[in-house]
This record gives C-alpha cells, sequence and structure tokens, in this order.
C-alpha cells in the first residue's frame, strides 16, 4: 500500500485541469487560465491553491513564467491510481517505453535518422497519456514560459496535424523547432512563448511541414 498526500476536492479539480491541459497542449495552463476555468476573478485565488499542491509534493512551481508548474509524476500516478483513473501505477515490463532521444537535427534531413539519435531512453509509459514517438532535446529558452527550457527532453508524438494552440515540432526551410502553432487568415505563425524572442511568420511558399506534437516532457536531471 503506497502513501499520497489528501487533496482536497479543490485541490485534485486543480490537479485534473493541469493533466488535462498538458495532454492536450503539451504545457500546463497559466494561473489566469486556472482562475477563469474555476471562475474566480482573479488568478491570487488559483495561485493559493497551487501553493498547496507544491507543499503537498503533488506539483512543482518554477519561478520566473507564467506557465511554471511541473507535475511531481510519481505522486500524481498514486494519486490517480488510488482514485481508479487512467494514471495507473507502471507495470515494470509492459508500461516501459524505449524511447530515441533526437539532438541536433541536419539540414534537410528526417528527424529520426541514425545519425541524429544520441541515445536511447526507457522510460515509463504511464507517464504519457498520448503515446510518443521520440524525445527532442530542447535548445533554447523560447518556450520558457510554456515550462520548456534549455536541455529539457520533450516528448513528441509524430503528426502532421495540429489545432490552433497545441505546441508542435515544425521543419521551416532547413530548421526544426518548437514553438505554438497559430493559423489565421492571413497564414500560419510559429509563436514563442518568451518576449524575447520573435513571432515566426510562414510565408507563402515558404518550406513549412508539421513533425510532431508535444505530448510530455521530462526534466533532463530525472534520467540521470
Amino acid at each position: 500500500m503506497f502513501d499520497h498526500p489528501k487533496l482536497t476536492a479543490r485541490q485534485q479539480q486543480i490537479l485534473d485541469l493541469i493533466q488535462t491541459a498538458i495532454a492536450r497542449t503539451g504545457a500546463p495552463p497559466t494561473r489566469a487560465e486556472i482562475a477563469a476555468e474555476l471562475g474566480y476573478k482573479s488568478a491570487n485565488a488559483a495561485e493559493e491553491h497551487l501553493q498547496a499542491l507544491a507543499r503537498k509534493g503533488v506539483i512543482e512551481l518554477v519561478s520566473g513564467t507564467s506557465r511554471g508548474i511541473r507535475l511531481c509524476s510519481d505522486t500524481v500516478r498514486n494519486i490517480n491510481a488510488a482514485r481508479g483513473t487512467q494514471f495507473s501505477l507502471p507495470i515494470p515490463g509492459i508500461t516501459q517505453l524505449v524511447l530515441p532521444l533526437v539532438g541536433r537535427v541536419a539540414a534537410g534531413s528526417p528527424i529520426l535518422a541514425q545519425e541524429h539519435v544520441d541515445q536511447t531512453y526507457c522510460v515509463e509509459g504511464s507517464l504519457f497519456q498520448h503515446k510518443p514517438d521520440y524525445l527532442l532535446k530542447v535548445r533554447g529558452m523560447s518556450m520558457r514560459d510554456a515550462g520548456i527550457m534549455d536541455g529539457d527532453l520533450l516528448a513528441v508524438q509524430t503528426t502532421r496535424e495540429a489545432r490552433n494552440g497545441q505546441i508542435i515540432v515544425a521543419r521551416l526551410g532547413d530548421d526544426v523547432t518548437v514553438k505554438r502553432l497559430r493559423r489565421t487568415t492571413a497564414g500560419i505563425e510559429l509563436l514563442p512563448e518568451n518576449p524575447d524572442y520573435p513571432v515566426i511568420t510562414v510565408q507563402p511558399g515558404e518550406p513549412f511541414e508539421i513533425e510532431g506534437l508535444a505530448v510530455g516532457l521530462i526534466r533532463n536531471t530525472m534520467l540521470m
């Protein structure tokens, strides 16, 4: 029998909201989004509940970012297993995924080309609601405010389709980049989550492909 922190109904609601947002978009919600979802007038009310969840060890709060919320995976899986939800405790040898870790991608070549694979990692499948196909090492801080930092490992599901607002791996010309997708009547924009970086506008006729969808994130130190 495992121990797990007891959450209030409101705390559990917020935890479920965070898990759903990460599964749907690849990033946690902002305080303002949590407040709006729960009918609070101020983001401060959401912050109080987040601080309580952090004290109970369910989440980790990363300062300086609007989406600086990270799930503490072991605790969350234990809580959800106790509630009978889909995030059950892992069964060794069954839920393990072997994922290639992709480093730098050479211009014009497939992401999963052998020369791009630095190594492989064995990770728990229960960490992800949607099965990833590979891990991509994040370069730079353009997605900082989505909680995606330099050196993090982004879990990516290979796909050519994505919805507005989702975080994608995109190929633009000879470059591969991680950005939030926005389609407008004028075309496609790739949005950073850091005001120090510009919005990338895909020009008409410019080579552009969606390579994958962010379905989770692993802090590199978790795998040391």
